[in-house]
């Protein structure tokens, strides 16, 4: 395996049992196309990137809380746009995990 492909970070997004195509993908509110943003296997997308939320401690949340600070980290959200029962739902903000497919890029 070459460098490149070793440290190459993906992340999974394990979909919901009801969503069946054809669904829409987006991250961060911008509407992601299959193939090239991410794909789709064994019910799950995968994105040949990393996303990440953002990990609040106490102190930064107070201070969120009282107007003091901002949040400015990265704090990606995948939405999927379905049917059900020929009715639109939303399954928002759906958890992730980096990729268990990929080995652990070296420390």
């Amino acid at each position: 395996m070459n460098v490149a492909e070793h440290s190459r970070r993906t992340t999974r997004v394990v979909l919901p049992v009801d969503v069946h195509r054809p669904f829409e993908v987006y991250l961060n509110g911008v509407q992601q196309q299959e193939g090239t943003d991410f794909v789709v296997r064994d019910g799950a997308l995968h994105f040949e990137r990393e996303l990440a939320k953002e990990k609040v401690g106490i102190g930064r949340w107070t201070s969120m809380v009282l107007g003091i600070a901002g949040s400015y980290g990265k704090n990606d959200s995948v939405d999927v746009l379905y049917e059900r029962n020929g009715k639109p739902v939303v399954a928002a903000k759906l958890r992730f995990e980096r990729d268990p497919e990929l080995p652990e890029p070296p420390a």
